[in-house]
């Protein structure tokens, strides 16, 4: 998951769909400062190829990221050159420092295979808040949501590139198995790649259990961008 190819594709594609990582970022700045006023610091976890950084780094004084993938990380360090980026994985990374917010953005946290997995992600993010910093995390589905079966089509163009993504989605357990391929079309010619991704369907009470937990209890919301919502918890 999440190779060279994708990395190379990857915005172009979700801005097809109408995302928008700077409203995303806004949008969650606002949740952050509602309850937090004073937060200058972000770091984002699982921070991709730095579109929500980057964005971030507008809207707050000190930021920095935390992404596994190398392919998708190589990416945010050509865009964010003086921005602290760092290899690791969320389920046990110490950056010797706390922040004042924490965001797992676009369902990163849905990618770990079992519930310890996951509350160890919570407990690693709740780690490096300050007392009365915000954790913000995008979970995937819930199991109840899920729709077995579920086909999503995507055509994005550039001047130079065309995309298509088709991908197929089944139910094994407690996992979504996302088959995803792409059609990549430019002057070199036209390739094709397949990407399995594995998302974990996690429950609202294991995600709250998890926050609490972690001394970062946390409210379910709505927002405007994600029919998946968000969960927001505070540092004890």
């Amino acid at each position: 998951m999440f190779g060279r190819e994708l990395a190379e594709v990857y915005e172009m594609i979700y801005e097809s769909r109408g995302k928008s990582w700077t409203e995303e970022a806004e949008e969650i700045s606002r949740l952050i400062r509602s309850r937090f006023p004073g937060a200058d610091s972000l770091l984002d976890v699982a921070c991709g190829t730095g579109a929500h950084l980057e964005a971030f780094g507008k809207l707050f004084a000190h930021t920095e990221g935390l992404e596994l993938a190398r392919p998708m990380l190589d990416v945010a360090v050509q865009r964010l050159p003086g921005v602290p980026l760092h290899a690791g994985d969320m389920r046990d990374f110490d950056l010797g420092r706390t922040f004042d917010a924490v965001v797992c953005m676009f369902t990163a946290i849905g990618y770990l295979p079992t519930v310890p997995d996951m509350r160890a992600a919570v407990r690693s993010m709740a780690r490096h808040l300050e007392p009365g910093g915000v954790l913000v995390v995008e979970p995937w589905w819930f199991p109840e949501r899920f729709i077995e079966d579920y086909v999503a089509g995507d055509l994005a163009r550039s001047e130079s590139r065309t995309v298509a993504r088709i991908s197929h989605s089944t139910r094994q357990g407690r996992t979504t198995r996302m088959e995803v391929r792409f059609l990549v079309g430019d002057s070199s010619g036209i390739r094709a790649f397949t990407e399995i991704d594995l998302l974990t369907l996690f429950t609202l009470e294991e995600y709250l259990a998890a926050f609490a937990d972690a001394g970062c209890p946390a409210e379910y919301t709505e927002v405007g961008w994600t029919e998946r919502g968000v969960f927001i918890g505070r540092r004890e």
